[in-house]
């Protein structure tokens, strides 16, 4: 049964035929929300907007692009993002689309769905960024009405940004989020496991043990890990031994090479340099506002900047430009993964600023 495009789901997606696919695979659109959190982006997020504009116009040279934005902003907005950038009024407590936008499914008689997961800011009243997260948990039945697609609505709290999937059957994440107290807490893996295999149809689940040192976000795999090509990852490296992140990756390496996927392949694992280590100057972390409920910006903090957080669109690569030692190879790199595509560097410290990058405020809708 369904009710305003919302199936209560007593058979699983997989069972009606859905899956998820693999962001390398086609796209009919990526989403983007807006920033303007003053607690968050620093100077009214002025500079993040044009980190924002620089995302979604890189992104649109390959795919129709949604930027969601609050009533408030919905003039600046449209001022500062070229004409052919599709502004929509969709309210939100932040601008991280990746996690509390839908999870897209696909169908291969051509329908599209999603799965509605739950949010809690990662981590709720234990551990969560921002207070409260409402017009983000909203955001998903919003865009399902808009699209007029099926909704499959899941009680459990994942964000975007946990998992990874190569649209073979095998799914990549980290135990550090997944499995944290302040997700999910009466959940085993097991549980997690099945939930896993029956919404986003997939049969093999490589779990590795934590994420990017420092993620506020409690460990995403997107930061750490991700799929290039069925059978292929790049993973976030550093040689320097005494940088926490390398031990981190070292153990997130030795698993990769030595699991197989679900068509039986063993995993070609390929190493994007580490940028910085990174911390926020003095004058980033002034300008940010200090209000209740929100994660406080201090001067020295390490950010968990990563060339892995990129965005693969039809035709690009959007990557994050974050130090000009490693700017170049991370490209090189990629250029040769995916020699299809052109892959666009942005300055991208603000949103790093934030909590996060380029793949984490963005969100592909497959095509069917």
């Amino acid at each position: 049964m369904t009710d305003n495009n919302t199936l209560n789901h007593a058979s699983t997606p997989v069972e009606l035929g859905f899956s998820m696919p693999a962001e390398f695979a086609p796209h009919d659109a990526c989403w983007m929300l807006w920033p303007q959190r003053p607690d968050n982006w620093r100077y009214g997020a002025k500079p993040a907007q044009e980190a924002f504009v620089a995302v979604a116009s890189a992104i649109a040279e390959s795919e129709t692009v949604f930027v969601g934005v609050n009533d408030d902003q919905y003039e600046n907005a449209r001022h500062h993002l070229p004409a052919h950038i599709r502004v929509i009024e969709l309210s939100s407590n932040d601008a991280w689309m990746r996690d509390v936008g839908p999870t897209f499914l696909t169908h291969a008689d051509g329908r599209l769905a999603m799965v509605d997961w739950e949010f809690n800011a990662w981590g709720g009243l234990n551990g969560g960024l921002y207070f409260p997260w409402d017009k983000d948990r909203r955001i998903r039945m919003k865009i399902a009405e808009m699209l007029g697609i099926e909704r499959f609505i899941l009680p459990l709290v994942l964000e975007g940004g946990a998992i990874h999937v190569d649209g073979e059957g095998t799914l990549i994440t980290t135990e550090e989020c997944l499995l944290n107290p302040n997700r999910n807490p009466e959940w085993n893996k097991a549980d997690m496991e099945r939930v896993l295999r029956g919404f986003l149809g997939v049969s093999t689940i490589i779990w590795l043990p934590r994420g990017c040192h420092q993620d506020e976000t409690d460990g995403h795999v997107d930061n750490l890990c991700c799929f290039v090509a069925p059978g292929e990852v790049a993973l976030t490296w550093t040689d320097d031994e005494n940088d926490p992140q390398h031990v981190i990756s070292r153990e997130a390496r030795e698993i990769l090479e030595n699991v197989t996927d679900a068509q039986g392949r063993r995993l070609k694992v390929h190493l994007l340099p580490q940028p910085g280590p990174l911390t926020i100057a003095d004058t980033e972390a002034s300008g940010v506002d200090r209000l209740s409920g929100s994660k406080p910006r201090q001067p020295g903090d390490r950010m968990a900047g990563s060339y892995v957080n990129f965005y693969i669109g039809n035709s690009v690569v959007v990557m994050p430009l974050l130090d000009p030692a490693h700017d170049n190879e991370a490209k090189t790199i990629l250029e040769a993964l995916f020699p299809d595509r052109h892959v666009i560097g942005v300055q991208a410290r603000e949103i790093l600023l934030g909590g996060g990058n380029v793949h984490c405020i963005t969100q592909q809708q497959p095509k069917c």
